[in-house]
């Protein structure tokens, strides 16, 4: 019996309980990056931030953390248990369409921002790696893993020119977890915390160090920390049961995202004119 058939036994979460999770944290991470930072910005004290704000904002993005640990968990899930991997693959790309302008509205006050892009390409990226992933490992030679490497590499490298959500990381996050599903919760634990902790460090060196001689590689490292406050996802995560659970329409998760940052954007506009 595998680790994956026993938590089915045993965990008490379903897959719905972890998903509803997921959008409860990504929801306050936002309202924390949209909102309460423009609040920020609209009330500075001597030139700069409230000192007194600033622990709120950082405890509201740690929150956040949690959020895309629980969405690249189930969209793996979600890769076993989908019954149609091109329609799965198409429905991300769609949502990542959609949800582009709201995304760059809400991030950067403009409905074009080539800087960054929203998660759903990073979901989309990493599933579609999942699936070249899989193709290849039937084959079982040298020439197949080398070509399953050589996805690995041009995935990320796609991730990080097109300046997706999370970057690199989040593609290698799905990927650990997807290496990890049959594992042991401490072996996919410590998998999931180094890609989150090497894969943000890395991936700031590239975008920024000597571009600003304040972030040395030792203050990115100690930024990249944070990431692992969502390693708090893990707290559901052991307890997963390995069942869809009883989940809200298809149609409210996938709009939630764009339609959610609208609203967020919305409020923080009518903020600036109070």
């Amino acid at each position: 019996m595998t680790e994956r058939q026993n938590r089915e036994k045993t965990g008490g979460l379903s897959g719905a309980v972890l998903k509803n999770a997921a959008y409860v944290s990504m929801f306050i991470d936002h309202f924390f990056a949209v909102i309460f930072l423009n609040y920020m910005n609209l009330h500075l004290v001597n030139g700069g931030w409230d000192p007194a704000l600033l622990p709120i904002y950082r405890a509201g993005r740690a929150v956040g953390r949690i959020a895309f640990i629980l969405f690249a968990f189930l969209i793996v899930e979600g890769f076993y248990r989908t019954r149609s991997r091109a329609r799965f693959l198409l429905r991300l790309f769609l949502f990542a369409l959609l949800s582009e302008i709201p995304f760059d509205l809400a991030f950067s006050g403009t409905s074009v921002a080539w800087k960054s892009q929203n998660v759903y390409w990073t979901l989309f990226l990493g599933i579609l790696l999942l699936t070249g992933w899989e193709y290849l490992s039937h084959y079982g030679s040298v020439l197949a893993k080398a070509g399953q490497i050589l996805a690995v590499a041009a995935i990320c490298a796609a991730a990080f020119v097109g300046a997706t959500d999370y970057r690199f990381m989040g593609i290698l996050l799905i990927l650990a977890f997807y290496l990890t599903r049959d594992r042991d919760g401490g072996a996919q634990f410590m998998a999931v915390g180094l890609v989150m902790l090497f894969g943000t460090w890395g991936s700031n060196l590239i975008c920024y160090a000597g571009s600003n001689t304040n972030l040395t590689a030792d203050k990115l490292f100690w930024s990249a920390l944070r990431e692992l406050y969502g390693l708090f996802a893990f707290l559901l995560i052991f307890f997963y049961n390995g069942k869809k659970g009883r989940q809200l329409p298809k149609p409210f998760y996938y709009g939630f995202y764009p339609l959610h940052l609208l609203l967020l954007y919305g409020i923080a506009q009518v903020l600036k004119v109070m």
